[in-house]
């Protein structure tokens, strides 16, 4: 019998998930459930938590779907959430009882989203084995274009022409505490514009989260004359600064704005992180690469990180019942 208990996240656990998710390994501020609780009126929350005794031991970010429990959809990434006391077999025997709890709680499946490895305090790839074990499907898989900012790396002749252009053309940099020009006056028509698409996050929403995480969420703006003409919403954790939009809307002209913007960013602002990510180019479940958006994004000095999805039935608990030799 398992010595792990598994129980559904209440709201009277707010202090102990948090105070968790500010030790763990693979954890970053997404997890906090200030952050988790913005959106909580588009998912039926079903976070669980994982205990040895009266001690957290891992929680697991997520949300309900008819009889399937999914890694939080309102989240970039997610998985199981660990401290580093836990070794490889511990880790496998908590995924053992978390598929066992939801099976007899008549979940049928378990639809995870990994952590980036880049995301980590320290290694924590232990799941992955988990996952390996149950014969978990894989069902997505994103690139991430990332910059080790620990080894040397540059930028392409191209992107240096454009930083050139925008110093030579007077372009300012302003760190701003309000979302409001960047969203409604760059972000929302550009997206319209080009993908007949919306924000993720209303400009009320990534208000309120800059208000719960000021030193997470930065906005960072380019002026051209006293304008507005492109920015980028950085979310920064410990190890990494994630672009997390990235836009300008320059009409028909050139001004070099985001490379005059990234490298700032990339070499003053967050020269101290290990990892600088621009995050994402696919479409279609992983199965689509943007070919230029990747381009621009590597001609920065990036390259790729694997970002992978799983499907495991629940019942396949008992695959892990005698892997220990």
């Amino acid at each position: 019998m398992s010595k792990y208990v598994v129980k559904q996240y209440q709201e009277s656990d707010y202090g102990n998930w948090n105070s968790f998710i500010g030790q763990a390994k693979n954890a970053t501020f997404l997890f906090h459930r200030d952050f988790m609780d913005y959106h909580k009126d588009r998912f039926q929350d079903n976070s669980l938590v994982i205990l040895d005794g009266n001690r957290w031991v891992a929680v697991v970010p997520a949300n309900r779907v008819g009889n399937s429990i999914h890694s939080h959809q309102g989240l970039t990434y997610g998985g199981l959430v660990y401290n580093e006391k836990l070794n490889l077999s511990s880790v496998v025997s908590i995924f053992k009882s978390i598929l066992s709890f939801l099976n007899g709680n008549k979940i049928e499946k378990l639809i995870l989203k990994t952590t980036p490895s880049i995301y980590h305090q320290k290694p924590a790839e232990e799941l992955l084995y988990a996952l390996f074990l149950a014969e978990a499907q894989l069902t997505r898989r994103d690139t991430l274009s990332v910059i080790d900012l620990a080894r040397e790396f540059s930028f392409s002749k191209i992107r240096k022409r454009g930083i050139q252009k925008g110093i030579k053309l007077g372009l300012i940099i302003k760190e701003e505490t309000d979302f409001e020009s960047f969203w409604n006056e760059i972000l929302i028509p550009n997206l319209a514009q080009r993908h007949n698409a919306k924000p993720v996050h209303s400009l009320k929403e990534i208000t309120r989260l800059k208000r719960n995480f000021p030193k997470n969420i930065r906005q960072f703006n380019v002026y051209s004359e006293g304008k507005i003409v492109a920015g980028t919403t950085v979310f920064e954790t410990e190890t990494v600064a994630h672009c997390q939009y990235i836009s300008k809307f320059e009409k028909e002209q050139n001004l070099g704005s985001l490379d005059f913007l990234y490298d700032y960013l990339i070499h003053k602002v967050f020269a101290e992180k290990r990892f600088f990510d621009f995050g994402v180019s696919n479409e279609a479940q992983g199965k689509k690469l943007n070919e230029g958006l990747s381009y621009w994004k590597e001609s920065f000095g990036a390259s790729t990180i694997i970002h992978d999805f799983y499907e495991v039935g629940t019942v396949n608990y008992s695959k892990l019942e005698n892997v220990f030799i």
